[in-house]
Order: structure tokens, then sequence, then C-alpha cells
């Protein structure tokens, strides 16, 4: 039996469907499952732990047995507390077929099998009954179905049916309660992840649409790492507010809720953003809690617990209000069974949007369905912009045709600005050309570039109205790049334009290299680093299951990672290890490169990071990865606006910094499917 996956098809720039075997799919759904990540988070491992030994005893002390229903089991760790801690029996649930029977070896292997049934149902199927999947409601309810949104996964879904339907009423919960809180905030860098902002251009003041400064945006959670957002990079307007709780261990509703918290401005400032986490109280006196708060919040920083299965939340007010210091606000938090919004008001206005509470914002200006967040970053970035301006500046005159070829650019807005005889703009979808339509009219350009729904290899003289093509540009940017490489649908669009353009046509960029650096990751390695050993019980079934679904093909494929959200130390020089010569078509033979990379600094190595560079022009070029030089200690500073390529090794390696050993590397880029397949070893050892 076959199964059709997305991959992304850099000779097309689209996202193909794919057939693979049967067993591929699963195996991805493992290699790039968090399950490591889990088993690796000592924090929320013991806080279960000890909420779970104190639930037992509490229902032990009643003269009662202890049933147990653990919905999310995973592994079974939590089940195995359980039993440990003293409970009869446990009912450990788990809709992911190959988890369940990974959590069935696990169990088998602790040799806890006579006290743990693993059931393999979504929890809303499991049946209670003399026949049933299980003989008695459970008095003890276990639970780990949270994301960083807290409701993502369906929690309240989950928890509602199982306290109508497979608990007993009183029961014990662990987690006993969530608590969610919430931080108004001023901040210029995270804004420009929601809004489009003004430009300039030659000494024109290009500013965004109206409908994109009135739209409410994405309704969806912006979850990272906040750890690595600097305190310096926001104005806190409000204290830290308590939103709102929820109580596990009694009847939880689904249905829409608000919740509003009054406070009093702490300084004044346009309020843009809410940041937002929460904690889990394991018992009901509070004293047992997990908390998922950033590491600026701790005293000691460096001592907050790391875990990328739950980060933080930040949400994006509808619009912008300025808020004077001292004044009476009111913070008001929306939730449906699934996600989480967040609206502004005065305090005075507080009751009538009690009755009329705000709905789940949308976008209605395109834009936002156009471009992601980190592409709006990307976007409002003037260093970056200023590096394209200066580099179009260079290459055009007043006689220039230019055609431009990236999803949702205002690089044809700029050449336009700078002076193009004729400027032509490939768009990818309909939406993108709305947006810079709008872009163009908001900005009294419009007729100024002409957009063209057409695929490259499409595109005919007619449509250029007889013109032929001088400058030839783009970022580039293609919706469907996964990995850094993929941006090389450039390439292939400029081989089929070939017959388009003059022949001393300019290419903006000229060329791409790809470049490589060995890494120790402070913390993205517990990712893919097997257990074994977790809190005293044996995983490595997981952990087998694991590997044995990498080695199906994914430990010799590179993986996506915003890096900025995930430090680490260069133990290498960086490397050019690949260079693509945009002036030329794409070559009919593979290109290959071969190398190696010296460690000249101490650490663990645990993978290599991978980005792309842009050379716009000789003089100017623009980088997908590293944006400082790195630092004599080796800490790198990463763009925020792409992701780079991550290639795990499969064993760290320890690093004496002497030059003797390195990491090896094999690049070959594969012109037929416009991906670069890659493979590293240790050597000198």
């Amino acid at each position: 039996m076959k199964t059709f996956c997305g991959r992304a098809n850099p000779t097309t720039g689209t996202l193909d469907w794919v057939e693979e075997s049967e067993e591929y799919d699963y195996h991805q759904e493992i290699a790039r499952s968090c399950y490591a990540d889990m088993l690796h988070d000592h924090d929320r491992n013991e806080k279960y732990y000890q909420g779970i030994r104190a639930a037992v005893s509490r229902i032990k002390a009643r003269g009662e047995r202890v049933v147990v229903l653990d919905i999310g089991t995973g592994t079974g760790l939590l089940s195995m507390m359980a039993v440990t801690a003293g409970a009869d029996f446990c009912y450990a649930v788990e809709v992911f077929k190959p988890m369940a029977e990974a959590a069935q070896c696990v169990v088998k292997k602790n040799n806890f099998s006579d006290k743990i049934k693993i059931i393999n149902k979504h929890s809303s199927d499991v049946t209670v009954g003399p026949d049933g999947d299980m003989h008695e409601k459970a008095n003890l309810l276990i639970t780990e179905l949270f994301d960083t949104e807290l409701i993502g996964e369906g929690a309240l879904p989950s928890y509602e049916h199982a306290h109508q339907n497979l608990v007993q009423a009183g029961c014990e919960a662990v987690p006993h309660r969530a608590t969610v809180y919430a931080q108004l905030v001023e901040s210029e860098l995270l804004w420009n992840w929601a809004q489009l902002q003004p430009v300039e251009v030659e000494g024109a003041r290009l500013v965004p649409p109206h409908a994109v400064c009135r739209c409410a945006g994405a309704h969806s959670v912006c979850d990272v790492q906040l750890s690595q957002v600097p305190p310096s990079s926001f104005t806190p307007l409000s204290p830290l507010c308590t939103m709102f709780s929820v109580d596990f261990s009694k009847p939880v509703s689904s249905a829409f809720q608000s919740h509003s918290t009054r406070f009093v401005a702490r300084s004044g400032g346009r309020a843009q953003v809410v940041l937002s986490w929460w904690d889990l109280e394991m018992d009901p006196s509070g004293t047992i809690v997990c908390s998922m708060a950033p590491s600026w919040t701790y005293p000691q920083p460096a001592k907050a617990p790391w875990r990328d299965h739950w980060m933080q939340s930040v949400y994006f007010l509808p619009a912008e209000r300025q808020v004077a210091e001292q004044e009476e606000l009111s913070l008001t938090v929306c939730h449906d069974d699934y996600s989480l919004w967040y609206s502004l008001q005065p305090h005075s206005l507080q009751d009538a949007q009690a009755k009329t509470p705000p709905s789940r914002p949308c976008c209605t200006c395109q834009a936002h369905l156009v471009w992601t967040r980190p592409r709006f970053g990307e976007l409002n970035d003037r260093r970056r912009t200023g590096s394209y301006v200066a580099a179009l500046r260079s290459v055009l005159s007043e006689d220039s045709v230019c055609l431009s070829v990236s999803d949702g650019s205002l690089l044809p807005v700029f050449a336009h600005v700078l002076g193009a005889k004729k400027v032509f703009s490939l768009e990818n979808s309909r939406m993108s050309k709305q947006v810079i339509e709008e872009m163009l009219e908001t900005n009294s350009k419009k007729g100024g570039v002409e957009l063209l729904e057409i695929r490259p290899e499409q595109l005919s003289s007619q449509d250029l109205r007889g013109e032929q093509i001088s400058v030839l540009m783009g970022e580039p940017y293609f919706s469907t790049s996964l990995l850094p490489w993929h941006s090389l649908f450039f390439w292939y669009c400029r081989t089929a334009l070939a017959g388009l353009l003059r022949p001393t046509a300019t290419i903006l960029p000229c060329s791409a290299s790809l470049h490589a650096v060995a890494v120790e990751f402070q913390d993205l390695w517990r990712i893919r680093a097997p257990c074994g050993i977790c809190e005293g019980f044996d995983v490595t079934p997981m952990d087998e299951m694991v590997q044995r679904s990498l080695d199906f093909r994914e430990s010799r494929e590179a993986e996506p990672h915003p890096l900025w959200e995930y430090p680490c130390r260069a133990l290498t020089h960086p490397a050019a290890v690949m260079t693509f010569d945009f002036t030329q078509c794409v070559p009919q033979e593979p290109i290959s490169s071969q190398g190696s990379l010296p460690f000249i600094r101490t650490g663990r190595c645990h993978g290599v990071a991978l980005w792309m560079e842009y050379h716009l022009t000789d003089d100017v070029t623009v980088s997908g990865g590293l944006t400082q030089p790195i630092s004599e200690q080796g800490d790198c500073e990463w763009s925020r606006h792409r992701k780079q390529g991550v290639y795990f090794l499969r064993s760290a390696w320890d690093s004496l910094g002497d030059g003797r050993t390195g990491v090896s590397y094999s690049f070959t880029f594969e012109p037929s499917l416009g991906d670069v397949k890659m493979d590293f070893s240790i050597t000198g050892h």
C-alpha cells in the first residue's frame, strides 16, 4: 500500500504530492516528533511524579483503590509512575498507533504489564463496562494533553468527555489546575511580525495599504522561545496578569468563554502585543508547580528549565492603541475549545464588552495569508531593505526593463521608485497579486508595475509587450521553501526565462552560496538524543523506535529550525561549501563538493548548521543565516526571518579544538531534483 506525502519541489517552486511507501508517513511522524524532548524534560517529569505520588496517597488515605485513567500516555511514563506510587491499576490511552505500540513495549520491559493496560484509541472512543475498554471508572485522572497555547491539542473537549464518561465524580487529577498569565507590552521587534511598516526608498515614503493597517491579522497563535526575546526589546505596559484557571478535578467545559482582568498601566506607550504563558499546579494546594515562564522571569535565568514541546505564546492585538501611564485598562482573553485571543479596552467600557465579547480575529486584507509572521519581519527589516535598494540602484538605469520573481515581494515596487523604465512581476497567487496591487495603489504607483499571474516557463514575449528583460531580480523568497536551498527555485526560473533576457542582462542576485558550521547546541540536541533511563524507568524501546524511523530516511536529511530561538556555539569556522552561479543556466550534471571543517574550539558537536547567502552584486550580500561574525567564544547570531537547516550527527562528538579532528562533508546538488544531498562524518580520530 502506498501513501501520498507533500514534499517541496525546488525545480517547480511547488509542493508536490509524492507517492511513498506505506511506512514513510509513519516513520516521518515518529522521527520529527518531540517525544525525546519531553522525556529529557526533567522538571516536567519530576513535577508530574511528585503530583502523582501525592494524589495516590490522598486516595489511599480515604481507603479507596486507586484506578488511573492516563490520557495521552505516550511512552506510558506517567502510568508507570502511578503504579510505582501505589496505584492498583492504570488504563493508559494513546491514539497514535506507533506510540501505543512503543508504550506496550516500554511497559512490558519495566514489568508493569499486569498493572497497565494500553488502549489504542482516542479517549472519546473509550468505553466503560464489563465488556468495555475500562472495567470501571477511574478515580485518578492523569493527562498530558497540552500545547504551547495550553488548549490547542483539544485538552478541553477531552477533559469534558472524560468527566462525563470515564472518571468518578470528585476524582483526583494530575495536573490539578492550569493557570494562564499574560502581559501587555510595546515591542517594535514583535509588532513587526504582525504589521507592515512604512519604508523609505530614495526619499519616497512607501506606506502599507489601508486594508492591511486596519486588519486584525491571522488568528493563530505565534509560539516562540520567549527566553530568546531579550527584555530590552519590549516595554511592559501592564503587570503580569492572571487571566483564568481551569480546575481539572471538576467537570470542564469546552464552550466559548471570556475572562477580563483590570489593571493600571505601568507606563505609557503603544499597546501592541500580549506575551502569555501558563503553569500547571500538580496538587490542590499549589505547592508543586511546573511553570512555562521564560527564563528572564527567573532570579537566575540560567537555571530555568528548557523545553521545546511547551514554549510561550505571542498574541497581537487587532490594532495598536496608545495608553497613558496610570490609565485603568481591562485585558480580555476569549477562548473556544482550541484557541485563545486577546483584546484591550478602557476599564470603563469593560461591562459593554462583556455583553458582546470580541470575535476571534481573522485576516480581511489577504496580506496575513500571503506573508507569514517571519516574512512580515523580513519585509520590515530596514537594514535588509537597504541592501536590496543599494543593489538595485547600482544596476538600474532609466531604460531598464525589470522582471521580479519572488512571492509577494516589494522588489518590483522599489525598482519602479528607483526609476526603471518598465517593471514586471510574476506572482504565484491571486492573493499576492492583490496585496502588491493595493500597495501600489495606496502609494499612487498604480500601473507602475505590471503584475502577471503566470508561471516562468509559460511567460512569453507577448506578455512582456515585446520587451526584453535587462534586469531579472529576486530576493529570492518562495512560500513553498522549507529548507534554505529550496529558494534555488529562482535559478530554475532564470533558466526558464533565458530566451526573454537581453544578452547583457543583469541577474540579481548574481549568485548564491551554501554555508556550513559545526555547532554545539545549548539545548536543541535534546530533541534527537536518546533518553535511556527516564526517572528510573527504562524507555529504550522508545529510543530504538525513534532511531529506526530516523534511519528510514530522516537521519540522512537536514531539518529546518529557526536557530535564533536555539542558542549554539560554533566549533569550527563557517565555510562556503557550495556556490551557485545564477548568471548561467542550471547545469545538466550534478554539482559536488567535498571538504572538512576542522574543530577550533572545545565543546560537544551535535551537528551542522546550514544556510544560504545571496550575492546581490559583487559588493552586496544578504545572509539567511549568520547576521554577525562569530564571537571569540563561538557565539552565533542568526537571522530571525528565515529558518536554517540542521543536520544532526547520529552521535555527538567531543571536540578538543586543536584542529586535528573535524567534520568532513560531502554535498551534491542534483539538478533534476533541485535538492542538495549531504553526508557528514568525523575525521582525524
